[in-house]
Parts: C-alpha cells; structure tokens; sequence
C-alpha cells in the first residue's frame, strides 16, 4: 500500500494553450499545493511564493520535455497534449486534461492511439473538409477540471 504524500505536491502546467490556470491555482491554494507553470514565452502568473513561471525556449515540444524531465510519482500534470500526458503517466504522476478527463495507464494507450489517428486523418485532408477541430471549451468543462483536481489532490493526500 502506498502512503500518503506528506511533502508538497506539486502541480506542472503545460501552460501556453491551457485555460484553466486560474482554476490550478484555486484549487492549489486551497489544498497547499505548489504550481510549475511552463510555456514558451513569458505569461502573467499571481506573484505568490508557491507558483513558479519557468520561460523554456521556443523549439517544438520544448515546454513537455521540460514537463517530462522533471515529473515525478505524486506530481500532478494539467495537459491537453497526450504524447506529454504518456510520458508523465509513464513516469508516475497523475494527469489531467484541461475538461477534468484523467489520462491513465489503462488508458493512455487507446488516448495515443486515436490522437495518432486523428493526426493521420488530418494529414490526409490538406484542404481541411472533414471537420472543424476540438469543441469549444465550456463552463461545464471548466467545472468538471475543477472537480477532477480537487478529488486528484484529496487522493494525493490519503494515499490509496
């Protein structure tokens, strides 16, 4: 059985096309948890002693390899990018999407699966008749995310 997390959990946001931010630091704040914000270029983040703003380069998936690099067993990590969700899960830290969607080691296969798909399709359709891309993000989304984290730290902390 695993133990409790006792230490500071820490919370890695793959930053530059989340829109939850504001949410991760709710529910951070509440739960004393620390925030990693990442992305490619400088964001405005609350200047408080628990969330750090790390500026990576700008060279393709700089920000995920930043992410991966430093995870951990415990961590948290706030991504809509599934190849980074793979490698975090991989490593042992639990992932969320940005609508609450939990990326899991049971389920991270079938999630690369169908974005390669999806990859493959697009790729085939250069004029882009097939569809119009991702659905508006919503407020039930948002509240879903909301949930998703707060229940992920609440786990975190008991332990399983």
């Amino acid at each position: 059985m695993e133990a409790p997390v006792t230490a500071p959990i820490t919370i890695y946001v793959d930053a530059d096309a989340c829109p939850v931010k504001a949410e991760i630091y709710k529910v951070a704040e509440r739960h004393q948890a620390l925030v990693q914000v990442v992305a490619n270029s400088w964001i405005s983040v609350p200047r408080v002693d628990w969330i750090t703003l790390t500026v990576v380069g700008r060279r393709l998936d700089e920000a995920d390899d930043w992410i991966a690099e430093r995870v951990k067993p415990g961590d948290v990590v706030v991504t809509a990018d599934v190849p980074l969700a793979g490698r975090c899960v991989k490593a042992g830290a639990w992932v969320l999407a940005p609508n609450g969607r939990a990326f899991t080691a049971d389920s991270i296969g079938m999630d690369l699966a169908v974005r390669n798909l999806m990859t493959e399709l697009r790729s085939a359709d250069p004029l882009g008749m097939s569809g119009g891309g991702p659905k508006p993000f919503s407020q039930k989304d948002r509240s879903a995310f909301l949930q998703a984290l707060h229940e992920t730290l609440v786990r975190l902390r008991k332990g399983p």
